[in-house]
């Protein structure tokens, strides 16, 4: 999926990560490289607002991610993290998602981006740092009974037809479209066909100018804590979940504070504090 980032990227990432160069590419590797991408870079939609142009180029995600120690939205987190998987030694394919909405309606084509991984051994993992709330530790792909995660129970399932009538885009039983759920809800389908990462550049579009994305309506800032609950600054709402769900919510004050929160929760070094632009607003 790559051609490939340089050791000294790959190095940088890995520091901000906070961990060492895996000797193999393993399953145990990989599930302590997921679990500090979560922890350590956070998902935000601070672009949108800040007018940030969000371009599906390898290099550009990683400068974001790596050298202006930013975080970003799927295709950005898993563009990047996907690159260093793949300059790790996994075999990583991109994935296009819809995530379900509303009365389980599915969102638009290239809705989300997720990975798929192989590891050494030749085991298939579901990797996802890009959906905000989410499973902290890679799902067995070919797994078809529950997934125990610190976040909730996950399942794989193949997917029903859908409003058209269809399972995927093949004929092959096994490439049929792959439904992931988080206690017994769907969170979002999966497609089984290989992408590259241009092709998820019409979602891009549109979750940074539609009225319709929810990225555009509002601010969102969060991460994983130590622990295995959550921060999350919303706007000026400030909310801490602990690992058990219960949450502690409280609205900020002055702008300083903001920025002082966005420095030392997240990592991210701002003049000012991004306000919402809103949606429908072109290219």
């Amino acid at each position: 999926m790559t051609d490939g980032i340089d050791t000294a990227t790959t190095d940088a990432y890995l520091r901000r990560l906070g961990v060492e160069r895996p000797a193999r590419p393993t399953p145990d590797a990989l599930r302590e490289l997921h679990l500090r991408h979560l922890r350590t870079v956070p998902f935000e939609n601070l672009s949108v607002h800040l007018g940030e142009e969000i371009v599906l180029d390898e290099k550009r995600l990683l400068d974001k991610v790596v050298e202006a120690r930013r975080g970003g939205f799927c295709y950005e987190l898993n563009g990047a993290f996907g690159a260093l998987l793949t300059a790790l030694g996994y075999d990583v394919t991109l994935l296009a998602a819809r995530v379900y909405g509303e009365g389980g309606r599915l969102g638009i084509p290239y809705d989300h981006l997720a990975l798929r991984v192989r590891t050494e051994g030749g085991g298939d993992w579901l990797a996802d740092v890009g959906f905000g709330s989410h499973f902290h530790l890679p799902l067995a792909v070919g797994e078809r009974g529950e997934q125990r995660d610190p976040a909730g129970v996950f399942r794989v399932a193949e997917a029903e037809a859908d409003a058209a009538g269809v399972r995927g885009g093949h004929e092959a039983s096994d490439a049929a479209d792959l439904d992931v759920l988080r206690d017994g809800r769907p969170v979002y389908r999966l497609e089984t066909r290989p992408r590259t990462l241009a092709d998820f550049t019409a979602g891009v579009w549109w979750h940074r100018t539609s009225p319709h994305s929810h990225f555009t309506r509002s601010l969102v800032c969060s991460r994983v804590t130590e622990d295995g609950g959550r921060i999350t600054l919303s706007g000026r709402r400030l909310t801490r979940t602990a690992p058990d769900g219960t949450r502690q919510e409280r609205e900020t004050g002055s702008d300083a504070e903001v920025l002082g929160i966005y420095r030392d929760e997240f990592g991210i070094r701002m003049d000012a504090v991004p306000t919402v632009r809103g949606g429908g607003t072109g290219g």
